[in-house]
């Protein structure tokens, strides 16, 4: 394949990055800046980095909506607890008010150390309330073959 010698100018940065790129890969530096010439010219290169582009900020979009999503269901969560709590809580009288903050204090600080060695750990908590609520299959199947076994004696 025959080649055209071209001379070029190009700032000093760019120089030493192309030294150092093409050492690393163990390639011409002539070679580097004809893939890269290659990838300017190409007319499907500019379409490929476009849609590149799109399907990763489609992904984007998805997890941002996600995390919306989730979000506004942590808001809505709060919200009811924070009215049923609200509804159902008598009001704490006069005399007792003092040592019905000292109690809360406490409280919280308990919550807010419960809450840090929960974080620590590394799990969520709603997960591991899912899989308590979650029937096991295999124990329903035992269960479900001995009172079978169980009407067939009787």
């Amino acid at each position: 394949m025959s080649q055209y010698r071209l001379n070029l100018f190009i700032p000093p940065e760019h120089a030493k990055r192309l030294d150092e790129l093409a050492a690393k890969k163990g390639v011409s530096k002539s070679s580097i800046v004809a893939a890269a010439l290659a990838s300017w010219l190409s007319p499907d290169a500019g379409d490929q980095r476009e849609a590149a582009i799109a399907k990763r900020l489609d992904r984007l979009s998805r997890q941002f909506e996600r995390l919306e999503r989730d979000q506004n269901i942590e808001i809505e969560t709060l919200a009811l607890f924070v009215r049923y709590f609200l509804t159902v809580s008598t009001p704490v009288p006069e005399a007792h008010q003092e040592a019905a903050r000292a109690q809360g204090k406490a409280r919280f600080e308990q919550f807010v150390e419960q809450l840090g060695r929960h974080l620590l750990r590394g799990r969520s908590l709603v997960r591991d309330v899912v899989e308590e609520l979650q029937p096991d299959t295999a124990r329903l199947d035992e269960a479900a073959a001995l009172a079978e076994a169980q009407e067939r004696a009787s």
